[in-house]
């Protein structure tokens, strides 16, 4: 029997023409490729490293962040095992069928295995579309970290200006600690909303691009599937009788249409550039702490002197 199969040389991820795997990669200039086999394709084997986390000396804030920090890594190294084992099961669900005797079976394995392997691919671009989370997260943290020293010394100021007014009531000292403790209470509300901002910013960012992600590769991943139910219907699974002689296989032709059919609806495949946040929901967070916090410092610098 003729067998289509695409050349060896091309990589899994150029499955479809205009559906590329690299970040900033126009789409529009990809030339058209129809892939109707994935025999004797090998998928990436490339794999990701992170640094690991120290939480175990920092405040109860940094230790969460870590944590989430932690699980969000954890999550795009699952989705890149995902992909790489759903392309394994496409390769070896293409070789099994090839070598099953069966026509039907030989082709339309193949065939289903190009669309499970495109699954995988989308698993693989989902990872690298949530790669950045962590390290928004990561500024999160460091902020966190940055203001521990502002809270630890209001506190320390206060503690130690109760103490002099137990022991010293009338003492000087009180005057001039209580200044302090005013100033200190000042850098440490700017310090805060500082932290209010990049906390309200990064969370926004972190997850409304996790959340399109997901959008994108649910609706790719539609797509493909809906295609894999077409192939399958072209399996015949009708009963043989024994001793009866099974019918020749001859809808080879349409199975390579449901690839390019497939093929074409990835590349016309669009976001949906619907707008879910008003006017309101867009303005920078944090203004009001941030302008109490400035006029605190101000006032607080004005009895100092």
């Amino acid at each position: 029997m003729s067998r289509s199969s695409f050349d060896g040389g091309r990589p899994l991820a150029h499955f479809f023409g205009g559906h590329s795997r690299k970040p900033g990669t126009d789409s529009s200039v990809s030339p058209t490729r129809h892939r109707h086999s994935i025999r004797n394709q090998k998928g990436s084997k490339q794999g990701f490293s992170f640094s690991s986390l120290r939480g175990g000396s920092q405040p109860e804030p940094s230790r969460r962040i870590s944590r989430l920090i932690k699980a969000e890594n954890s999550l795009v190294s699952a989705h890149l095992t995902a992909g790489r084992e759903r392309i394994t099961i496409a390769q070896q669900l293409s070789e099994w069928g090839e070598q099953s005797g069966d026509d039907a079976i030989s082709d339309l394995t193949d065939k289903v295995g190009v669309i499970l392997s495109e699954i995988g691919e989308q698993e693989d671009a989902f990872a690298h579309a949530i790669d950045d989370s962590p390290g928004r997260l990561k500024a999160i943290r460091n902020t966190e970290k940055s203001v521990q020293p502002s809270r630890e010394n209001r506190l320390k100021m206060a503690e130690e200006l109760n103490r002099v007014k137990a022991r010293e009531p009338d003492s000087s000292k009180v005057v001039v600690m209580e200044q302090e403790l005013v100033r200190a209470e000042a850098e440490n509300m700017v310090a805060e909303a500082q932290l209010t901002n990049v906390m309200r910013q990064r969370i926004k960012e972190t997850y409304d691009s996790e959340f399109c992600a997901t959008i994108e590769r649910a609706e790719k991943q539609i797509i493909l599937a809906k295609h894999g139910r077409r192939l399958l219907a072209l399996l015949d699974d009708t009963p043989v009788v024994p001793g009866d002689n099974q019918q020749s296989y001859s809808s080879g032709p349409q199975a390579r249409q449901v690839l390019d059919d497939c093929s074409e609806d990835m590349r016309e495949w669009q976001p949906d550039h619907d707008t879910y946040l008003d006017s309101a929901a867009n303005k920078p967070p944090g203004d009001e702490a941030e302008e109490a916090a400035a006029a605190a410092l101000h006032s607080a610098e004005e009895n100092h002197h």
